[in-house]
């Protein structure tokens, strides 16, 4: 996915980068596959705010997508490139034999025209899905899922990308996109190939309203507010207050570690990731 610039006549086209788009074919979605999304806001069922800093922003159809792939042994043929406002890789439409249509992210390689399948019948080619069993160690894969059956959890992001390292018994170790090595259940299933539209991460916004399209607003941060509103809000001038940089609720924000010690999946990391 190369990038596109503009030649800078206002300042917010000065840094300004965006996707060329060239790898999508239509402009509108699948219309039996959208629903209406809500926006929240920040808020929870009770209209209290437990995420601060969120609001505004355009409308936008949810895509269902197919992080299940469990429909074996029935081919299906990419009918088109989607975009989805609401994640930074693309769709691929799939049109099954039967005549059902279903959304998977759109992997690194994956054209329209292309035949794909999942199951333990497929071939070792991006796009197909299956389970860890049936995929041999080295191959990079996507999509991965925790529980058999739940769906795909982990490595949806544009370029994300994990690998199986080896199997042992009724696991696989797999290395997840951020670099932790994490032992899986082989009934798991998993999507080969690279999730697509890699330099998304490479795009610049250019100017603040367009992170208000986005429906976020304005972080503020905690030094420059009162005392009785964050620890390390007031004094006299630019200060951090004299402790270390904590969240509105004492939170340690650098260093501590957040994660349960006594989790029970931590039983299942090998190795974690790198700093």
């Amino acid at each position: 996915m190369p990038l596109k610039s503009y030649k800078p006549k206002t300042p917010g086209t000065l840094q300004m980068t965006v996707s060329d788009f060239s790898e999508l074919t239509r402009s509108r979605p699948e219309k039996s596959l959208t629903v209406g999304k809500r926006a929240t806001g920040g808020r929870n069922n009770h209209g209290r705010i437990t995420t601060r800093f969120r609001g505004g922003g355009v409308k936008r159809c949810l895509r269902i997508v197919d992080f299940r792939r469990d429909k074996d042994g029935v081919p299906a043929k990419v009918a088109h490139i989607d975009y989805d406002p609401n994640r930074n890789a693309r769709l691929a439409l799939l049109h099954y034999a039967d005549g059902e249509k279903r959304y998977i992210l759109c992997p690194v390689g994956v054209k329209v025209g292309d035949t794909l399948m999942s199951g333990p019948g497929a071939e070792f080619k991006p796009g197909n899905s299956m389970k860890l069993a049936d995929i041999p160690p080295g191959v990079q894969i996507h999509a991965i899922e925790l529980l058999p059956g739940k769906g795909a959890v982990i490595g949806r992001a544009a370029g994300q990308v994990g690998e199986i390292r080896a199997k042992e018994g009724e696991y696989a170790q797999v290395k997840m996109p951020s670099g932790e090595i994490r032992l899986i259940n082989i009934a798991c299933r998993a999507t080969i190939g690279q999730v697509g539209n890699v330099e998304a991460s490479k795009v610049s916004l250019g100017k603040a309203g367009k992170k208000r399209y986005k429906g976020f607003r304005p972080h503020v941060r905690g030094v420059v507010m009162n005392p009785i509103d964050h620890p390390m809000g007031g004094g006299e001038g630019r200060t951090s207050g004299g402790g270390h940089p904590r969240s509105p609720w004492g939170q340690l924000a650098k260093g501590f570690k957040t994660r349960k010690p006594k989790k029970s999946s931590t039983r299942f990391i090998l190795e974690r990731r790198k700093k």
